[in-house]
């Protein structure tokens, strides 16, 4: 909950809807813009700081309101629904899923036949993935890590762990800010692609050795955990860019660690037995909106995302769908497109009749 998201509470409000609000995680809360949220009609709940079981506690509250449509980030207000929230399931019309992540854990409850509400996997639309994925993380997790620790970027050797359309961001920004990009991977064709583009591409356990810094944005758990802490060099700082605290194994590394301190409200340091020294920043959850400096992505990438989320919305309201994981319509994504480029003020070129009668034609040859 932060301006950006509170915009699309007011896009939806203006539509006519009740709109309830609460964080999709216990560090990405911006306690002023929940107050603002507030002031300006919506219902919000949660603040910065709070527990799991503050957390859990606030996604109850909004779902007291009853809701026909959820739209979610990261996918827990879905399932706590289906696991606590039984009584909502026969008002619920549908819901709109933001993250890669959640499409994950949403695509494995409907393998297992679990789910029982149809979902629009926004993340999955063009104007999704190709700019908020992508640019905006790549953006905000340089932002946010820059402002927490007033690091130089040039020079330094930084480790981006998955080359997903996040994973590309990072890497993109870290090579434009002047660093020596190493890319770990787990699909054969996404580590050629890496390699492709540039980057030096190994295992995570040989990537450790020579990391300066160190990035998740995969999605999975124990990405960087148990003896890789051993072969960090002194001063190595870790970062998450994926979605849960489960990426960096934070256990793992206070097992390992004789010490620990905090420098700061969002940088942690753990001295291990041989002297040397790793920082863990934002407690392992989203760097970019869990940092202490974290503003996630800028709005010229989010009005586009959440006019999807809006659209989607409408969509599940205006169509009776069936259970199951749905991809938002071509139609949606480029009609958003042309209103960002209009917002742009740039003016693109149509094609002639006589150009689409040639593209639909077969016949046409040498």
């Amino acid at each position: 909950m932060e301006p950006k998201t509170i915009n699309l509470g007011l896009t939806l409000h203006a539509g006519g809807a009740e709109v309830a609000m609460t964080g999709c995680n216990p560090l990405s809360t911006q306690d002023a813009a929940t107050a603002a949220g507030a002031a300006l009609g919506l219902n919000m709940y949660g603040w910065r700081g709070e527990t799991n079981e503050e957390y859990y506690e606030n996604i109850n509250k909004v779902l007291d309101h009853e809701p026909d449509i959820i739209i979610d980030d990261g996918a827990d207000m879905i399932f706590f629904v289906h696991r606590e929230r039984r009584d909502l399931m026969d008002k619920i019309i549908g819901a709109c899923e933001e993250t890669t992540t959640g499409i994950h854990r949403l695509k494995a409850m409907h393998k297992d036949k679990a789910l029982e509400f149809p979902v629009m996997a926004v993340n999955d639309s063009y104007m999704k993935y190709l700019f908020d994925n992508r640019y905006g993380t790549g953006q905000s997790t340089f932002d946010s890590i820059m402002g927490s620790t007033n690091v130089l970027i040039a020079g330094k050797t930084i480790v981006v762990c998955g080359y997903g359309w996040c994973g590309r961001g990072v890497a993109m920004r870290a090579a434009g800010l002047g660093a020596n990009v190493i890319v770990t991977e787990i699909d054969p064709i996404r580590a050629l692609e890496a390699r492709m583009d540039g980057y030096r591409v190994m295992k995570i356990r040989e990537a450790v050795k020579e990391a300066d810094m160190l990035i998740t944005v995969t999605g999975n758990l124990d990405v960087v955990s148990g003896d890789d802490f051993k072969y960090m060099k002194d001063g190595c700082i870790l970062a998450n860019s994926g979605h849960f605290n489960v990426e960096i194994n934070k256990q793992d590394l206070e097992k390992m660690s004789t010490a620990t301190k905090m420098l700061k409200p969002d940088i942690e340091e753990f001295t291990m037995a041989d002297g040397r020294r790793i920082y863990l920043l934002a407690d392992g959850r989203l760097v970019n909106l869990a940092g202490e400096r974290g503003q996630g992505h800028p709005a010229e990438i989010m009005d586009m995302s959440f006019a999807m989320q809006a659209l989607s919305a409408k969509y599940l309201v205006n169509n009776k769908l069936e259970v199951g994981i749905y991809k938002t319509l071509d139609e949606t994504d480029i009609s958003v497109a042309e209103l960002k480029l209009k917002a742009m003020k740039i003016e693109i070129d149509h094609l002639s009749n006589k150009q689409v009668e040639y593209l639909e034609n077969w016949e046409e040859g040498t």
